[in-house]
């Protein structure tokens, strides 16, 4: 096994007062959320009514089911029941990427569901192009962006990974892209990912939706389900119930109202720098006219974007999960991986020294052990769920609702077929387990990350066994 070495971000750190100076301006809070100009509000439910369709959750998920559901059928009565306020949680704070794949990428989804990848890769790119339609065609503001993804190799070892790509760079073609020292190569993806403003897609799937005369319900926590052999499903909230003949679960990284999936996923905490705008000479030292998506290929990986006033979001590295499977708002100040992103974007960006981070924030994201969303019915078929899509929820949602609502209705579709759909993953196991097995995890791929990628016996018994990850 190779000799642990640092990364090439720990190898060109900044000085630990460069930092500092950095990160003493920033304020904890959401970029996004604070981005979204007024914001419209929505009463919360009291009392008992019906409806033809109840969606539970107002993240990307449970917003496009009813807005699919509408225009599937524009006179079912749908209701949307959120307990904070739409868009707050996974759906208002990720970084905006929009990528087309379904399956966490193409090794993940090879590796799982080898014989019909090619048709979810099909399915996926339908998916992004039926996305950037209907942004068109609903006027949803969201600052919607198709420019790809530009993937970096950072260490000698990853530049090999790339090689095959047909859109291969070398050294000077990706920093004529994005001009970094630590960049040794990529590949730049042009049609698979679009980028868009995280909270306003989901403030604009509201408004879309109750134009469409969705009933949204805020700060309306459903406490229960109700469903008896036949009739309806009757939700329970905290302040009233809603009777239905379908149910659309779209709660993810929060604990299921379904025993049987509460050990399907777990919440990891995901952490974001926002910088202050740049000036017109500090983007052009670092390029970046075509306004890609950014990441790089370590375990433990880094991405980045622009946004519509010229910051740049920093974000990932560090994946944290809490024992217990707890998703509580003190977990989201973490001074010490605040201070490592920090330090790696310096690090990365040397030439600008001096700029300096306006917010800070994290969000827990719904993993799984597929790393890519599952899908399932309760209720004889009048309960749907969709769940763990492992951060890359903002396309993926979407087909989500469509497999939510197509089996709802009882109708068979390329989509409903799919194994990915029919077969869950492996639960994760109670704690202690979960917990021992997590960290060892992500100690394993931090060791990786430090030894060329050489993964050790742990990692390769998780490949066996159909449970490992590349990052």
């Amino acid at each position: 096994m190779p000799a642990a070495r640092p990364t090439a971000y720990e190898r060109h750190a900044p000085a630990p007062a460069a930092v500092d100076a950095a990160l003493a301006p920033s304020r904890h809070a959401v970029f996004w959320l604070e981005d979204t100009g007024e914001v419209a509000s929505y009463p919360a439910l009291v009392g008992s009514t019906g409806a033809d369709l109840t969606v539970v959750g107002g993240g990307y998920c449970g917003l496009w089911t009813a807005v699919l559901a509408k225009r599937r059928n524009p006179g079912a009565r749908v209701v949307l029941l959120e307990a904070n306020t739409v868009g707050w949680a996974a759906s208002g704070r990720n970084g905006g990427f929009c990528e087309a794949s379904l399956t966490h990428g193409e090794e993940n989804g090879r590796s799982r569901w080898p014989e019909e990848y090619d048709v979810l890769e099909r399915l996926g790119a339908a998916n992004l192009d039926a996305f950037e339609s209907d942004v068109r065609e609903l006027g949803i503001e969201c600052q919607f962006e198709r420019t790809g993804t530009l993937s970096v190799a950072v260490e000698h070892h990853q530049v090999g990974w790339l090689r095959d790509s047909p859109h291969f760079l070398d050294a000077d073609a990706v920093r004529r892209e994005i001009d970094s020292p630590l960049f040794l190569a990529g590949a730049w993806s042009r049609d698979d990912c679009a980028l868009v403003h995280p909270a306003r897609l989901a403030r604009e799937l509201a408004r879309v939706a109750t134009g469409l005369g969705v009933e949204i319900h805020e700060h309306t926590t459903v406490t229960g389900l109700a469903a008896p052999t036949r009739g309806p499903v009757t939700v329970r909230t905290n302040g009233g119930s809603v009777a239905s003949d379908r149910v659309a679960l779209a709660t993810n990284v929060f604990p299921s109202l379904l025993r049987r999936t509460r050990l399907m996923t777990v919440p990891v905490y995901d952490y974001v720098l926002m910088t202050e705008p740049l000036t017109g000479e500090q983007l052009a030292s670092v390029g970046w006219s075509h306004r890609q998506g950014l990441g790089d290929l370590a375990n433990q990986f880094h991405y980045a974007r622009l946004t519509a006033d010229h910051r740049i979001l920093w974000g990932g590295y560090d994946a944290i999960y809490h024992r217990g499977r707890r998703v509580r708002a003190s977990y989201e100040e973490r001074p010490e991986t605040f201070r490592r992103l920090a330090a790696h974007f310096l690090a990365a960006f040397p030439q600008l020294a001096g700029l300096t981070f306006s917010h800070r924030w994290a969000g827990a994201i719904d993993t799984s052990t597929q790393f890519a969303a599952f899908h399932g019915l309760a209720a004889r078929g009048r309960v749907a769920y969709a769940a763990g899509f492992t951060g890359l929820g903002v396309g993926a949602t979407r087909f989500a609702a469509e497999v939510m609502l197509d089996r709802l209705s009882g109708l068979t579709t390329e989509r409903t077929r799919l194994d990915m759909v029919r077969r869950k993953p492996p639960p994760f196991p109670p704690e202690p387990l979960a917990s021992a097995g997590i960290n060892l995890t992500r100690w394993s791929l931090d060791r990786a990350d430090h030894r060329a990628g050489e993964r050790n016996l742990f990692l390769k018994a998780l490949d066996a066994a159909g449970l490992g990850f590349d990052s």
